[in-house]
């Protein structure tokens, strides 16, 4: 062989060598890579592992303290897992016993369940399911149930549902729908009650009234002027007794009628109030702005606005009187005022004079029940009544009613 040939080999072997160099390298350094990318893997899957560790042990724990009942069942109705909460409520010994939920139906809701798990099924959830079971004691529960489907692949594999014994609320309730129904028969019977009593109180004083004018009349050249005081007296007493009847027939007939709410434009009320009132010369009745409609009774509103002015008229001693009416938005209702510059009335008055027959002016015109009327008007527009006064400086009436 030639030197040349010989030269050729030993360049070819050299480049040989140098690529396997650069080649063991080259593999050298994606193994250390590899080795790198594993150990992060690992690292990872580790973390992962521990995360997951960590958060199934949280929901262990979410489930087994969750208030209402929480049960697993499989698409035939049988318990695959459920918390300490269902194993009280279903009257199991332990959560792992065995049982069958639709086993446990009361008669009479079978088909209602089989309806309702034939939605469950087609919808994925229902919500808001009352029926009856009768538990492992043999007792019968009224419950709420809210289920969903559980999906695996997109296929339906098992159902879970919270479920709330509310036999205890359904009772309440309908205990509270006895007594409403019966106190709404008393108060019908109180009702009509009233009026009767009222017109058989009235007639017998009516008729007094008439004897005591005839007797006064038919021997008035024959009575001195104190047993003419003493008729008077007579009358104006069978006055303020018919009167008092009347308030009282009027402040229970407050809210026992249900009438139609309606719009109510206030500026025309207190426009045509101003033609039924009497208002003496000296006093002048302003309003401040213009009145909001509002959402009301329009007899009742009418009786309310009418008893707070008549009230500010009625108290007013000074040579110029003024009553002044306001009212400003403050969201959900109107706040209103009456104000007047009258007498006045002491703080200590302030809560008392809306309890019924609470007068604090002695007359013939008051007997204590027009601002319980007032009062009991504004609780029906959802609102509450106060006032600010101070003795000889006048008084402001505030009330809010619902827009």
């Amino acid at each position: 062989m030639s030197q040349d040939k010989i030269d050729m080999l030993q360049r070819a072997l050299a480049r040989e060598k140098a690529a396997r160099k650069q080649a063991e390298k080259i593999l050298e350094n994606k193994a250390a890579e590899l080795y790198e990318a594993k150990r992060k893997l690992e690292k990872s899957y580790s973390e992962l592992e521990a995360l997951l560790n960590k958060t199934d042990s949280q929901l262990q724990g979410v489930f087994e303290n969750i208030v209402d009942a929480y049960v697993i069942m499989d698409l035939w109705g049988n318990i695959l897992k459920m918390n300490n909460a269902a194993v009280d409520l279903l009257g199991f010994t332990d959560a792992s016993e065995n049982g069958n939920l639709m086993d446990m139906v009361h008669p009479t809701d079978l088909e209602l369940v089989a309806e309702t798990f034939k939605n469950l099924l087609s919808e994925g959830s229902v919500t808001d399911s009352n029926f009856k079971i009768v538990t492992k004691q043999k007792i019968e529960k009224l419950v709420h149930v809210n289920a969903s489907i559980i999906y695996d692949e997109g296929q339906p594999v098992a159902a879970q549902g919270i479920v709330r014994d509310i036999t205890e609320i359904n009772s309440l309730q309908i205990q509270k729908e006895k007594l409403l129904e019966k106190l709404e028969k008393s108060n019908n019977e109180l009702q009509e009650y009233a009026h009767i009593v009222s017109h058989d109180l009235k007639s017998p004083l009516r008729s007094i009234d008439a004897l005591v004018n005839w007797i006064k009349e038919d021997n008035l050249e024959k009575l001195d002027d104190t047993s003419i005081q003493n008729f008077n007296l007579i009358e104006t007493t069978l006055e303020k007794m018919e009167q008092l009847i009347s308030d009282v027939l009027m402040y229970s007939s407050v809210g026992s009628e249900s009438l139609e709410k309606q719009t109510v434009d206030l500026d025309a009320l207190i426009k045509e109030l101003k033609n039924i009132l009497f208002v003496p010369d000296h006093v002048s009745i302003n309003v401040l702005q213009p009145l909001p409609k509002i959402e009301g009774e329009k007899v009742k509103l009418q009786q309310l606005f009418q008893n707070l002015i008549s009230n500010a008229i009625k108290f007013i001693d000074k040579d110029v009187g003024l009553v002044e009416i306001d009212v400003k938005d403050i969201g959900t209702h109107y706040e209103f005022s009456i104000k007047d510059n009258g007498i006045g009335i002491e703080e200590k008055f302030h809560e008392k004079i809306f309890k019924i027959f609470h007068a604090l002016n002695k007359s013939k015109d008051s007997t204590g029940i027009g601002l319980s009327i007032v009062k009991k008007i504004v609780d029906l527009h959802e609102g509450h009544i106060w006032l600010e006064s101070k003795p000889n400086m006048g008084t402001t009436f505030f009330f809010t009613l619902k827009k």
